[in-house]
C-alpha cells in the first residue's frame, strides 16, 4: 500500500557512496530479531553488518568532502575559501532538509491520525446502529409471535376462523398493510391493541435503525479510505524525514569538525579533528548500546511476548491501566484524552518493551499525531493490531518488515497524547477496533 523506500529498491548505493549503515538502516537489522533471540545471545554483535542501500533521498547524493580535501583546501588560501563555502552549503542543506521533512511528517501524521480516529468513530456508530436494529428485529418478531399466539388462542375460544385465516394469509409488507389486516378482526384489535401497537413500533424502528446503519456503514467506508490513504501519505513524510535526519545523522558531525578545521589558525592538526569526530561516534554508539541493553533488561521482566498455543502472544508486560470503549475525558499536559478509548492502555513503564502480538507485517511505523510514535501490524484475514505511545528511539522495526509473534518491535514511552509511559494496543477486524481484552481472550491471552 505503502511505496517502499527508493533506497530498497537500489543495493547498489551502498556500493558507490562507500558508507556505513545508517541509524535507520542499523535499526532495521536488529528489528527481524526475536526477544528470546536477543537474551539468548546478548546485546552487542548479534547481527553480522549487512550492505544495503542508504536511506537517503536524491537530495543528499552529493559527494561530501574527505579529509583529504580538507588537508589539501588548507595549503591554498583561495581553494580554503571555497571548499568553507561548500561545506557551509552541505550543513545549510542538511539542516534545512531535516526542518522541512519533520514539518512535513508532523502535518501527515496529524492529517493520518485526524482521518483514522473519524474513521472509528464512524466504524462504532454503524456498529451501534446495526446492533440496535438488530435489537429492534428481535423485538418486533417477539411481539409478531405473542400477537399469533393471541390469535390462535382466540379461535380456541371461538373467534373467526375468518379473520385468522386473513391474519395469517401472508406476511405484511408494511406497516399501514399490517394495521389494515388488523382492523377487519375487530374483537382481536380490540382486546390486544397494546400487543399489536408494539409489534408495528418495533418493526419501524428496526426498518429505519437498518436504514440509518447503512448510510452509516457507506459513510465508515469512505472514511476507511481516507484513513488508508493518508497512513501511506503520513508513512511516506515519515520515510523522508528518516531519511534527512539519518543523512544529517552520518555527515553533519564531520562536516563541522572540517569547517572548524579549515578555519582554524592554531597548530591543531586534521588528525586531531579526525580524532575528535571518530570519539564521538563511539561515544554515540555507546549510549546507544547502553539504551538498548536497558530496553532488553525490562523486556526480560514480566510475561510479555509469551507466545501461547494459538500463536498470539500478550504484547507488553504491564498492567491494564485503561479499558475499551467511552470513557470520561481526562485532561492534562495541554491536552484533553478522548471519550472513546479505542483500544487498552498497558503500563510496564518507560522503556519497557512492547512485542508484537502474532506474526505479521508491519504496515505502519512512525508518528500518528495523537497516538504519538505509532505501529500497525496486518496479520492478515482482516485482522490488524497496533502499538501507540513509542518512546522516541524506541523503534525495532521498519515498514514493510515481516515480524513473529513476540518478537521485541519497540519500547513503551510518552509520545503523543500519553499521561505517562505506556502501550495503548489496539485490535482491527477488517479495519475497525474491536475491544483487544475480550479479542486476546479469544486466542488465549489475558491482559
Amino acid at each position: 500500500m505503502v511505496p517502499t523506500k527508493a533506497a530498497r529498491e537500489d543495493p547498489r548505493r551502498a556500493e558507490e557512496c562507500g558508507c556505513a549503515p545508517t541509524p535507520a538502516e542499523s535499526r532495521e537489522l536488529r528489528a527481524g530479531v526475536s526477544r528470546r533471540t536477543l537474551l539468548g545471545a546478548g546485546t552487542a554483535g548479534l547481527v553480522a553488518p549487512i550492505v544495503a542501500g542508504p536511506l537517503l533521498p536524491s537530495a543528499f547524493a552529493a559527494t561530501y568532502p574527505s579529509w583529504d580535501d580538507v588537508q589539501a583546501a588548507k595549503a591554498n588560501e583561495a581553494t580554503k575559501a571555497a571548499e568553507v563555502q561548500r561545506i557551509q552549503g552541505f550543513i545549510q542543506s542538511l539542516t534545512g532538509e531535516v526542518a522541512r521533512t519533520r514539518t512535513a511528517a508532523e502535518q501527515a501524521a496529524g492529517a493520518f491520525y485526524t482521518a483514522q480516529q473519524e474513521y472509528f468513530e464512524a466504524a462504532v456508530r454503524a456498529d451501534t446502529l446495526q446492533s440496535q436494529a438488530d435489537a429492534e428485529a428481535a423485538n418486533a418478531t417477539d411481539a409478531a409471535n405473542k400477537a399469533g399466539r393471541v390469535a390462535a388462542q382466540l379461535y380456541r375460544d371461538g373467534g373467526d376462523q375468518t379473520s385468522l385465516e386473513l391474519f395469517f394469509s401472508g406476511s405484511a409488507a408494511t406497516a399501514d398493510d399490517l394495521l389494515t389486516r388488523l382492523g377487519v378482526m375487530d374483537k382481536l384489535l380490540e382486546r390486544n391493541q397494546r400487543v399489536y401497537a408494539t409489534a408495528i413500533t418495533a418493526r419501524d424502528a428496526a426498518q429505519s435503525l437498518t436504514d440509518q446503519a447503512v448510510v452509516a456503514r457507506d459513510e465508515r467506508d469512505r472514511l476507511q479510505a481516507v484513513a488508508e490513504q493518508k497512513m501511506s501519505e503520513s508513512q511516506q513524510a515519515a520515510d523522508a524525514a528518516q531519511a534527512a535526519l539519518d543523512a544529517q545523522t552520518l555527515n553533519l558531525g564531520q562536516l563541522q569538525a572540517q569547517l572548524a578545521a579549515l578555519q582554524d589558525t592554531t597548530a591543531k592538526t586534521i588528525a586531531d579533528y579526525q580524532a575528535g569526530v571518530e570519539a564521538a561516534r563511539i561515544a554515540e554508539e555507546q549510549r546507544r548500546a547502553a539504551e538498548r541493553a536497558e530496553a532488553e533488561r525490562l523486556a526480560a521482566a514480566g510475561n510479555g511476548g509469551g507466545v501461547v498455543s494459538s500463536g498470539w502472544a500478550r504484547p507488553t508486560s504491564g498492567r491494564r491501566t485503561s479499558d475499551f470503549g467511552p470513557r470520561s475525558s481526562q485532561c492534562g499536559n495541554g491536552y484533553c484524552s478522548t471519550s472513546y478509548h479505542y483500544g487498552v492502555d498497558l503500563s510496564g513503564g518507560c522503556s519497557a518493551g512492547i512485542y508484537a502480538a502474532a506474526a505479521g507485517t508491519v504496515v505502519y511505523a512512525g508518528y500518528n499525531g495523537g497516538y504519538g510514535n505509532y505501529i500497525k501490524i496486518d496479520h492478515g484475514g482482516g485482522i490488524g493490531t497496533g502499538y501507540a505511545h513509542i518512546r522516541n528511539g524506541g523503534f525495532n522495526v521498519g515498514y514493510g518488515q515481516r515480524v513473529n509473534a513476540g518478537d521485541l518491535i519497540g519500547s513503551e514511552g510518552n509520545t503523543g497524547n500519553a499521561f505517562g509511559c505506556n502501550l495503548h494496543f489496539e485490535a482491527y477486524v477488517n479495519g475497525s477496533p474491536v475491544n483487544p481484552i475480550n479479542f486476546l481472550a479469544d486466542r488465549g491471552v489475558s491482559i
